[in-house]
């Protein structure tokens, strides 16, 4: 079955709807939910989404599964003189995956004396005050209204697969501490190379606006009141913009089909995941900056291991007056994989130019861990 939920007119003679396509029987348990470009200029997931929704077709769904495959027609529509902006809102609504309400709050005073020592009862009660909660809340303008519509969809499945890419870059997640290794497998099944884990990354991203609530809520209400995490939410990161094929991306489907079955929301057998990459602090993650403008000569690939001191890339100003003096090494401070770099050759003062996942934390953890 196919939806179309209408976002609010921004401008008038203007419509835009979330196409939402859903299987199984409607509340039925297990639940998942995945969707794809909510950056909406990061295209791989699209193109597995359509994969998966002709698999899901051919399928026995058991539970419920609901696939947004074109997750912000708003983003969609930036284009400006050939160039797409999809990362972040032109109407100042800020980068789309941050700002998600946190139904938190709103949820725990809505639970206040009502959960028991039943842990699936509290499950069902916990969901439904974050149910509840949402439901209170009033979008002030579209970019609001597209987050909250989002949200309302997956805020009670009980996995969520939130599917982006990088600029260039090996395929990676990020997920919560609290719900590693749980994820383990679809670490594995989509051959992460990395996997980022947080407690609170900072800005309310969607996948920690689905999860988040639940470990919050459990250590609020402690021992006595036990509050199973109801959600298991992650961000995908399928490789580079530019990896977009039907070789990889039916093959990104497929995995993603037997995580389902794995689950229990598709019927079937499958065999066990391949084993996943080290799971390593978000914290950990070092991003390398252009200390100044310049050409980017990369010296090492994404994927390859890298120790301190190793050159990553040179920024080279043309421009300078002498060439022996025009360049500018990006060095690795830390050991890891070089997770990701940028797409463009050419980068002004302070723009991210590589990040490498490393053990060893190097950030303040807590807010702020994600580069916006």
């Amino acid at each position: 079955m196919i939806e179309e939920i209408p976002l609010p007119c921004a401008r008038l003679g203007t419509r835009r709807v979330l196409a939402v396509h859903r299987f199984g029987a409607p509340g039925a348990r297990p639940r998942a939910y995945l969707q794809a470009a909510l950056h909406a200029d990061e295209t791989p997931g699209m193109l597995v989404a359509h994969h998966l929704i002709r698999l899901l077709r051919e399928a026995a769904v058991t539970g419920e599964v609901v696939v947004v495959p074109v997750a912000n027609p708003i983003g969609l529509a930036q284009v400006v003189e050939g160039t797409h902006v999809g990362r972040y809102a032109l109407d100042g609504g800020g980068n789309f995956n941050r700002q998600f309400p946190d139904l938190t709050d709103a949820a725990a005073e809505r639970l206040s004396g009502a959960l028991g020592d039943d842990a699936a009862e509290n499950v069902r009660l916990v969901r439904a005050a974050l149910r509840a909660a949402h439901a209170d809340l009033t979008p002030a303008t579209e970019v609001a209204a597209l987050r909250h519509a989002l949200l309302g969809l997956a805020l009670d499945a009980d996995l969520v697969l939130d599917l982006h890419c990088d600029q260039e870059a090996v395929p990676h997640l990020y997920t919560g501490e609290a719900l590693w290794p749980a994820l383990s497998d679809v670490a594995g099944e989509l051959g992460c190379e990395a996997v980022l884990l947080e407690r609170d990354s900072g800005g309310t991203p969607f996948d920690e606006a689905c999860s988040g609530p639940w470990w919050r809520l459990a250590g609020r209400f402690g021992s006595e009141t036990p509050v199973p995490f109801g959600c298991a939410a992650a961000t995908v990161e399928l490789r580079g913009k530019a990896d977009v094929s039907d070789a990889l991306a039916e093959a990104d489907a497929r995995a993603l089909l037997r995580i389902l079955v794995r689950r229990g929301v598709v019927a079937g057998e499958t065999a066990p995941p391949p084993p996943a990459c080290e799971a390593t602090p978000l914290a950990g993650l070092e991003r390398l900056t252009a200390p100044h403008p310049g050409v980017i000569a990369f010296h090492r690939a994404v994927g390859e291991r890298v120790a301190p001191g190793d050159l990553v890339a040179d920024i080279v100003d043309p421009s300078a007056a002498d060439p022996a003096q025009a360049r500018t090494p990006l060095r690795a401070g830390t050991a890891g994989i070089l997770m990701a770099r940028s797409n463009r050759r050419f980068a002004g003062m302070g723009e991210l130019v590589a990040s490498i996942a490393g053990r060893e934390p190097l950030q303040r953890t807590g807010r702020g861990l994600l580069f916006d």
